[in-house]
C-alpha cells in the first residue's frame, strides 16, 4: 500500500470576512426539462462515438441515467441547512475546555475528482475543540457529505471542512485527516493498484501544539508521520 501524506498548515481566518464567518450551506440548482434533454443528447453523443451502442435494451437510457447520477452525485452544491445547528458548549470553566477534543469517524465518503470528473473515496475524521458552542455529531457527517459531494480535490475538500466548522462554532482548534482512493490513478495513467492519499489539515490549537496533533492521531487509529 502507498500511502502519500502531505499536511497543511494552520491559515489564520480573516475576522471581517462576511463570507468565511457565514459560510453559504443552503442553496439551490434546478435544471430545466430542455437542460435535461440537451445534456443527455450530448452524453449519448459523446458515449456512441467512443463506442457504446445506443440501442440496446441496457443502454438505450444510459444517457439520461449517467446525467440523473452525475447531478445527485455533484448535490453536495446545495449544502445542508441542517449543519447550521450549534448548542451551548458542555463547558463549565476552566483549562478543560481547551485540551477536550471530540472526535467523529471515520467518516466514508464519496467525491468527484475535478480534473477527470473520475471518482476518489475513502474515509475521514474530524476533530474540533470546542470554545463556546457545539455541533451535534451528526453534523459532523453532514459537512463531510456537503464537501464531497462536489468537483473537488482531497485537499480543498478537508479545508473546507475545517474553515467551515470553524467558522460555525468558533472552536480553538479543528483537525481534518482524509485518506482516500483516486480512481484517477488506478484506471488511467500509472494505474496503481492500491494507492491511497492522505492529508491532514490543522486549525488554531491543532497548528500550535504536537501534544494535541498526537492524541489526534491516537484517537483516529492513524500514522503521525
Amino acid at each position: 500500500m502507498t500511502i502519500q501524506q502531505r499536511e497543511v498548515e494552520h491559515v489564520h481566518l480573516p475576522e471581517d470576512d462576511e463570507e468565511v464567518r457565514r459560510p453559504d450551506l443552503v442553496r439551490h440548482r434546478e435544471l430545466t426539462p430542455e437542460q435535461w434533454n440537451r445534456f443527455e443528447g450530448y452524453v449519448a453523443e459523446m458515449f456512441g462515438a467512443f463506442g457504446m451502442r445506443p440501442d440496446t435494451p441496457g443502454t438505450k437510457d444510459t444517457p439520461r441515467r449517467f446525467v440523473r447520477a452525475l447531478y445527485d452525485a455533484t448535490e453536495g452544491y446545495e449544502g445542508d441547512p441542517k449543519i447550521l445547528t450549534a448548542f451551548p458548549t458542555e463547558c463549565k470553566g476552566g483549562p478543560s475546555c481547551h485540551v477536550n477534543q471530540i472526535v467523529e469517524g471515520p467518516i466514508p465518503f464519496f467525491a468527484l475528482c475535478e480534473h477527470h470528473a473520475f471518482p476518489f473515496y475513502g474515509e475521514t475524521y474530524v476533530g474540533y475543540v470546542a470554545h463556546e458552542q457545539i455541533i451535534g455529531i451528526s453534523k459532523l457527517t453532514r459537512l463531510v457529505r456537503v464537501f464531497g459531494k462536489r468537483f473537488t480535490v482531497q485537499e480543498r475538500m478537508g479545508d473546507e471542512i475545517a474553515d467551515t466548522l470553524q467558522a460555525l462554532i468558533s472552536a480553538h482548534g479543528v483537525a481534518v485527516s482524509i485518506e482516500a482512493h483516486h480512481l484517477c490513478t488506478q484506471m488511467r495513467g500509472v494505474r496503481e493498484l492500491h494507492p491511497k492519499t492522505r492529508t491532514v489539515v490543522w486549525r488554531g490549537e491543532y497548528a500550535e501544539s504536537p501534544q494535541m496533533r498526537n492524541e489526534f492521531f491516537h484517537l483516529t487509529g492513524a500514522r503521525s508521520g
